[in-house]
């Protein structure tokens, strides 16, 4: 065989190279599979299988015959818990009582954080990084610890504000029925004012130093750049701060528990929808502790797909708008 007849011929090294790499291409596709994997489960396990079980627990009405003496048991109602629970003043003022909460605090948590954030990123800032610390300590604080601090800020025995104003004939009703919403409100912004600022402020920092610098050779002022340039640069970290604060709202129950035994009534046992499932959990009326919870995840639910709508329109109108001023 000649010289060019070899340089021609593959050797088996070649040869057996492409079945190699196809049998690691075989596999490649599996790889993400076995990494994802065990989130899955666990996310199953753990999140979707519980929220499964609440949904059919809800659809049971507990019964009870004779005297109480006799075990209780679990007939299909699907409609029952879901009707009386609408019907139930007690849970339906506590999800007034959380939407008003909300409604209120939500806002003012955010305007918190992110001029704060605004005000850490700004050139003349000094000590950033104790700042940033500072704010963020209080996140840095179990929830049930914050309250319990706060509580013996409200106490009517130990309170350092109503001392420093009892000269002066003045006491702040921590507890009476129209503040004791917004002392738990403050407990809450206090907690989690410096997390959303966190959050606001690592999307600060990734605007580019050519569109500030642009801004400020136009002209602009640092609060015109901060109102015009950059808000709207960091409205989609605004957004996920406003949803995590949304469903946190929902969620409220360490902050009033640990505040009920000193609040002399006036945060009930179903202050907040949670509180009201949780009471009727300690009653032994599991399926309307999860028709509660269904109800309120529905709401929840329902709630930020509006806000995400209502959120992204500007968003998804901008092509449109170029479109129109193009063929005009």
């Amino acid at each position: 065989m000649s010289d060019l007849a070899l340089a021609r011929k593959p050797s088996s090294s070649a040869a057996a190279k492409p079945a190699r790499i196809r049998g690691r291409g075989t596999l490649g596709w599996r790889a993400p599979l076995l990494f994802l994997g065990p989130f899955f489960l666990l996310f199953a396990a753990m999140y979707v299988a519980p929220i499964v079980y609440a949904a059919i627990a809800s659809l049971f009405v507990v019964k009870r015959s004779g005297l109480g003496l006799a075990a209780p048991t679990q007939v299909f109602a699907p409609s029952a818990n879901y009707a009386r629970a609408f019907s139930d003043p007690d849970f339906v003022h506590s999800l007034g009582r959380v939407a008003l909460f909300g409604v209120v605090q939500v806002p003012v948590m955010l305007g918190l954080a992110l001029a704060l954030a605004l005000l850490i990123d700004s050139k003349s800032a000094r000590g950033k990084g104790f700042f940033r610390l500072s704010n963020f300590l209080p996140y840095a604080i179990p929830g049930v610890s914050a309250a319990l601090v706060w509580s013996f800020m409200y106490s009517t025995q130990s309170s350092p504000i109503n001392h420093l104003l009892k000269p002066l004939g003045l006491q702040v009703p921590f507890f009476a029925d129209g503040t004791v919403l917004w002392s738990v409100a403050n407990i809450v912004t206090w907690s989690w004012t410096g997390y959303n600022m966190i959050i606001i402020y690592a999307a600060l920092q990734s605007i580019p130093a050519e569109v500030l610098e642009a801004a400020k050779i136009d002209g602009a002022s640092p609060l015109r750049i901060a109102w015009s340039v950059k808000i709207p640069i960091v409205r989609s970290a605004i957004i996920l701060t406003a949803v995590f604060s949304i469903i946190g709202s929902a969620q409220l129950f360490n902050e009033p528990t640990v505040l009920q035994p000193i609040s002399g009534g006036a945060i009930s046992s179903t202050f907040t929808p949670i509180m009201s499932a949780q009471a009727a959990v300690s009653a032994g009326d599991y399926p309307y502790a999860a028709a509660q919870s269904v109800i309120l995840a529905v709401l929840v639910g329902m709630i930020s797909f509006v806000f995400f709508r209502l959120t992204n329109r500007p968003e998804r109108e901008r092509p449109r708008v170029a479109q129109r001023k193009a063929r005009a």
